[in-house]
């Protein structure tokens, strides 16, 4: 099983200290996490996009293009890609280029993202937020499926016999997480390609969740296709933590971080918060004993990411928690998570290696497909 850590980006005052990064040391301070994630040993790394204070990850691709020189081993992926507010064709672009450049070793999740004004900054209008889901990603699959595209749909010009350039690495396209906390749309949408579906549950209690992984995974197996069973469906979770050898140091020293920050601060107090959402404060076998429970509710999943560098956290601060999660958390809840699963349920999301040579075997690496027209999915406009 998978486990990292995403970045929302956020630019936020340290309650304790008074001091406040500008967007320079921001972006500098993610680049040092995402390298030390890589040197301990963590899964993962994706990045949030926003174009709005008080966040600064306003460019993915060129974060992690970055990154792909310069660590070693980890997955670099995305936490949120706008499809909706993002040409399709510059989606279709960069991610390819990305996959090229890190010889495989990324792959990016779709989403809508979480702040309205977005949408007509770039044109578009949120009332049409899953249409333009819909049919920008069912462009994105044709635009890498596909070596020659004639396309028309309702959101942007048409194409007539248009090449997407580079070509995906090896013929086959990045994998493709489905990102949605509230949406069926969006799990429907994952589950008729095949693809993963991650629900950020950051803010929410676990039944929700459940009920949004529990659809997603009937659907998957409805639609076929060779996906596999409802049990074989690709989930990845959100989370957060924050941890320390002693439960109430921990509380102590986050409490602040918690009160002040952004997202939640100045609401619920950190212990109604924490026991109504992911949120763990204490221990490391605090955290352990919160998260091995997880599987029980959505069953076994392949991938964990932890939001832990926010809130105005010092960098310091957060490097520990990268060494406390890989050293004190990771082992076990991997050991937890292998426990039990059914023969067929993959540990991991597929990787480009497993996916290339599937492809190569099948006869279908770089091949012209074109999924079947499918009026809700948008598979063909």
């Amino acid at each position: 099983m998978q486990f990292g850590i995403f970045t929302v980006s956020d630019v936020t005052t340290d309650p304790t200290t008074g001091t406040t990064p500008d967007d320079t040391q921001r972006v500098r301070d993610i680049l040092t996490i995402a390298k030390h994630a890589d040197q301990a040993g963590l899964d993962v790394f994706a990045t949030g996009e926003h174009h709005n204070p008080p966040f600064v990850a306003s460019s993915p691709t060129t974060m992690l293009g970055y990154l792909a020189g310069v660590t070693k081993d980890i997955t670099l992926s995305t936490s949120t890609t706008l499809v909706t507010t993002n040409d399709p064709v510059r989606i279709a672009e960069e991610y390819a280029m990305l996959q090229v450049i890190s010889d495989g070793r990324m792959d990016l999740m779709m989403g809508r993202g979480n702040t309205g004004p977005v949408y007509p900054w770039f044109g578009q209008d949120i009332r049409q937020g899953v249409n333009l889901a819909v049919e920008n990603y069912a462009l994105i699959r044709q635009l890498w499926e596909n070596e020659v595209v004639n396309w028309q749909g309702r959101f942007r010009t048409p194409l007539q016999g248009f090449t997407s350039t580079p070509r995906p690495l090896d013929g086959v396209a990045p994998f493709v997480w489905h990102g949605s906390i509230r949406t069926p749309e969006i799990a429907e949408q994952a589950a008729y390609y095949g693809d993963g579906f991650f629900h950020n549950n950051i803010f929410w209690p676990i039944q929700h969740t459940e009920q949004m992984v529990g659809l997603y995974r009937q659907r998957y197996e409805h639609h076929g296709h060779g996906h596999g069973r409802a049990d074989q469906a690709i989930v990845g979770l959100g989370g957060q933590f924050f941890a320390r050898k002693n439960s109430q140091a921990a509380k102590d020293e986050f409490r602040p971080y918690f009160d002040n920050a952004p997202v939640y601060g100045h609401g619920p107090s950190m212990e109604d918060f924490t026991a109504q959402t992911p949120l763990t404060v204490g221990s490391p076998q605090e955290v352990i004993d919160r998260y091995a429970t997880m599987k029980d509710h959505v069953g076994h999943y392949q991938r964990q990411l932890f939001l832990i560098d926010h809130a105005g956290l010092p960098l310091k601060t957060v490097l520990e928690q990268i060494d406390i999660l890989a050293e004190d958390i990771v082992p076990e809840l991997r050991r937890i998570n292998e426990e039990g699963r059914p023969e067929g349920v993959p540990s991991n999301p597929p990787s480009h290696a497993e996916r290339a040579a599937a492809a190569l075997a099948a006869g279908t690496a770089g091949s012209d497909h074109v999924a079947a027209a499918d009026e809700f999915t948008g598979a063909s406009v």
